[in-house]
């Protein structure tokens, strides 16, 4: 009893404005809004820029209007992004806050300006780092609480006893 039989609507708002309320007509499956179910809708818009929130809810008609809403995830054709908006909560009168109106805030990391950039410095410091991880590399990390070293041995041994020696020459800070 998760799923509605309600007319379903949402506003997107982003940067550049928003949709206005828009009615989630034509799902990819045969019968929208069923309990566990996956649905995924076509809506037209101008481009909004970066997204920051939508409003979703249900006008409460019909028998078993009440619906449980995980997620809605949006993706962007022109900027290939993907925008998560995380609301595990009931839509129903009869259940939870009584709400039958959500307003959600984007979740998703990668709609921050500047997470291409980050991206990058992100790839670049691992290239640069994962030699350290090849098979057989044994790892020796200095802790300042104990003044010891903590080794990750290649056969998956963890060696934290705080060792004062450093056994293999080679140290990783790790602060």
């Amino acid at each position: 009893n998760a799923g509605t039989e309600a007319d379903v609507y949402v506003s997107v708002y982003g940067e550049r404005g928003d949709t206005g309320s828009r009615r989630l007509l034509r799902s990819q499956k045969p019968k929208k809004f069923l309990k566990g179910q996956t649905d995924i809708f076509a809506v037209e818009a101008v481009h909004l820029g970066h997204l920051c929130k939508i409003v979703i809810g249900h006008d409460g008609l019909g028998s078993g209007n009440g619906w449980f809403l995980d997620k809605v995830v949006i993706k962007d054709p022109v900027t290939d992004l993907d925008y998560t908006f995380l609301c595990h909560r009931w839509l129903d009168q009869g259940q939870d806050d009584g709400n039958i109106v959500r307003e959600l805030t984007v979740t998703d990391a990668s709609t921050f300006p500047g997470r291409q950039e980050l991206e990058r410095k992100r790839e670049e410091t691992w290239a640069a780092e994962k030699w350290k991880f090849q098979e057989g590399n044994t790892l020796q990390f200095y802790n300042r609480l104990t003044r010891g070293f903590i080794c990750l041995s290649p056969d998956g041994r963890v060696d934290a006893l705080g060792d004062k020696k450093n056994k293999y020459g080679k140290v990783f800070f790790m602060w």
